[in-house]
C-alpha cells in the first residue's frame, strides 16, 4: 500500500480547524471528501499539525496511504480537481517509504503571524490578518521577543485546554520585523503548546504598543501562570508556512 505526502495550502477561514470534528465542515473533512470521490476509498489521513478555526496554512504536510499506487502528480491533480470550490489546495504529491508519519517525524514547526499596523482597515486581505491601528514598536517587540527563545516552562502562553503532557518547549526562533504597514512574526519549535504562538503574539503587542516592557514580558514567562498572559491574538494572522523533516 504505497504512502504520500501531500503539501497542502488552506484559507482556514470557513472552518473549523484542521481536524475533523463533529459538528462544523473541517479542511481534513474537505481532503478525505475529495480522496475518496477520487479513489473509492474511505481514508483517515495525518496531518502535521492540528490548526484552530480560521487558522491558514500555506505549507502543510500530511501522509495518506491508498490502495492502489499512482503517479504522485495524478495524485495531486485528482484530489485538487475534487476539491474544487474549496480554499484548499494539494500544492505536491510526493511518495515515501511507510517509516515516513506527517505528525511523528516532523524535526521543526513554522509558523507567521501577519498584522497589519495601519488606521485603514484591511480591505483586500480581512480575515488573513490581525488589524490593530495603533502604531507599534516591532523592533521592542523583536528585543522582548528573544526571552522566550530557548527551553522555558510556557505555562503562561499555554491554552487551558491544552492537552500537551508537558508546558516545557524549545523555541528556536521568534524574530518579529516591519515591512511596510505590516509586521511580521516568525516562530520556529519541534512543537508547540495549543493556542502558544497567538498567546505570544498577544503579549509581544503588549510591548509594542507601550503598555509592557520587555521585564514584563519575561517576568510574565516566569510566572508560569495563565493569568499573566497578555490578550491573544486572533485566529485570522497565523498561517502555518513550514515543516522540516529528517534529510534523508
Amino acid at each position: 500500500m504505497p504512502r504520500y505526502k501531500l503539501v497542502v495550502e488552506y484559507d482556514g477561514t470557513p472552518y473549523v480547524g484542521w481536524q475533523f470534528q463533529a459538528v462544523g465542515r473541517s479542511v481534513q473533512q474537505a481532503i478525505e471528501e475529495a480522496i475518496l470521490k477520487f479513489t473509492g476509498e474511505e481514508i483517515r489521513i495525518q496531518a502535521a499539525g492540528r490548526t484552530d478555526a480560521g487558522v491558514h496554512a500555506t505549507h502543510q504536510v500530511v501522509h495518506v496511504d491508498l490502495a492502489r499506487d499512482w503517479r504522485p502528480d495524478t495524485v495531486r491533480d485528482a484530489i485538487n480537481a475534487h476539491l474544487k470550490p474549496e480554499p484548499v489546495a494539494i500544492l505536491a504529491a510526493t511518495e515515501v517509504g511507510p517509516d515516513f508519519n506527517a505528525r511523528m517525524s516532523a524535526v521543526k514547526r513554522h509558523y507567521l503571524y501577519r498584522i497589519v499596523n495601519r488606521r485603514p482597515h484591511a480591505a483586500l486581505e480581512r480575515d488573513r490578518v490581525w488589524q490593530i491601528p495603533q502604531r507599534l514598536d516591532a523592533e521592542a517587540m523583536h528585543e522582548a521577543a528573544q526571552a522566550l527563545v530557548g527551553k522555558h516552562d510556557f505555562t503562561t502562553f499555554r491554552a487551558s485546554e491544552c492537552q500537551a503532557a508537558s508546558p516545557v518547549k524549545t523555541v528556536d526562533r521568534l524574530d518579529v520585523e516591519r515591512i511596510g504597514d505590516e509586521i511580521r512574526l516568525f516562530a520556529s519549535a519541534r512543537s508547540f503548546l495549543h493556542h502558544q504562538v497567538r498567546s505570544i503574539t498577544g503579549s509581544l503587542v503588549q510591548v509594542g504598543g507601550g503598555k509592557w516592557s520587555a521585564a514584563d514580558l519575561r517576568a510574565a514567562l516566569e510566572a508560569k501562570d495563565r493569568s499573566r498572559c497578555g490578550p491573544m491574538a486572533p485566529a485570522s494572522g497565523l498561517y502555518l508556512i513550514g515543516v522540516d523533516y529528517p534529510a534523508k
